[in-house]
């Protein structure tokens, strides 16, 4: 491992000593509460946006939908990620924000456990987001069948956190 926190590691966890991909065994590690945070944004017209808010796109209540894909994902993210841990996920939460133009979303997710939730959070947002998009598909479309102005853009993770371990006295 890097002895610089700054700098990136130069072991490979992914991969053992012949390059093969492997798990990281993550068993020897003490359980902690970790905690991780991911925000992405999805961009529509203003007038998908309008219609959101009032319920009227005809396929159901978009955010609600969405907030049920999102958790869904956060919940299944082992089985979509290759070598990523099943964990215990303790709790998540979504937060929309809406603007003109505009949606935000932001998963926390929360675990006890050997290993963090980044890619949980992560998960939760894309597919969140992709539940927005599913749903609002035809009012986005242009005469053409095309999305010219949908895109989503920054997702990143925001937070992450990790109890500390208690220390020997």
């Amino acid at each position: 491992m890097s002895e610089n926190p700054s700098q990136p590691s130069t072991d490979l966890t992914h991969t053992d000593d012949s390059g093969s991909v492997q798990m990281v065994d993550v068993g020897s590690k003490p359980d902690s509460k970790r905690r991780a945070v991911a925000t992405g944004t999805i961009r529509l017209s203003e007038s998908t946006v309008d219609a959101i808010e009032a319920d009227e796109l005809g396929k159901g209540d978009v955010l609600a939908t969405a907030r049920i894909g999102a958790i869904g994902a956060v919940k299944h993210t082992w089985e979509t990620i290759p070598l990523c841990h099943q964990i215990p996920i303790t709790n998540v939460e979504t937060d929309f924000h809406v603007a003109d133009d505009r949606i935000d979303l932001d998963v926390a997710v929360e675990t006890t456990g050997k290993t963090g939730c980044e890619m949980e959070a992560l998960v939760g947002v894309t597919t969140g987001l992709n539940v927005v998009w599913d749903m609002a598909k035809a009012a986005e479309k242009d005469d053409a069948g095309q999305y010219p102005e949908t895109a989503i853009e920054n997702v990143r993770v925001v937070e992450k956190t990790k109890t500390p371990k208690p220390t020997d006295e």
